[in-house]
């Protein structure tokens, strides 16, 4: 079984942005169950299909198995509901750990989040400056829900609760 541990955060500034590799993604979800997803995305000139469970924690079953980039996009187009999930990633090296700054777009554009991976839940790991307020455990920043309900669909006040946040750590 493999498992996911990942931190998220908000994040509050550009200082991350020297240096950082990139990458276009496109994600959809083919299929959405009690407590589990399965996703199709392209990553660059990659594809791959996920399942991933809800966990506990910060920690969650997933499997990832690639698959043809002619397929992926194919699922894409005519299999995935939209909105589809489309952002740039960018991998940045802060204390030996990769971080990933996923800037969405479409429409999500405008949602700024870092992600780390974790070998386990209480790895130490140094919080760079760009990094703000946690958000692991708010469920409106996951993909799969920032697929069914986009950020720009988000009601005044979930905008007023995410610019507080973005506020309060910057």
């Amino acid at each position: 079984m493999a498992t996911e541990i990942e931190r998220k955060y908000l994040v509050i500034s550009d200082a991350w942005r020297a240096g950082a590799k990139a990458t276009v993604i496109r994600q959809g979800y083919l299929c959405r169950g009690a407590g589990h997803v399965v996703r199709v995305r392209t990553y660059g000139s990659d594809a791959f299909l996920t399942i991933k469970a809800d966990g506990v924690g910060i920690s969650r079953v997933e499997y990832e198995y690639a698959v043809p980039f002619d397929d992926a996009n194919a699922m894409l187009d005519s299999l995935c509901g939209t909105p589809l999930i489309e952002k740039t990633r960018h991998e940045v090296v802060v204390g030996g750990l990769i971080w990933v700054i996923d800037v969405f777009a479409g429409a999500n554009a405008g949602l700024v989040v870092a992600e780390l991976e974790l070998s386990h839940e209480d790895q130490p790991f140094d919080l760079p400056p760009w990094v703000g307020t946690e958000v692991s455990a708010d469920p409106r920043y996951f993909n799969a829900a920032l697929n069914k309900r986009p950020f720009s669909t988000w009601t005044a006040e979930e905008r007023r609760d995410h610019e507080t946040r973005l506020q309060r750590t910057g």
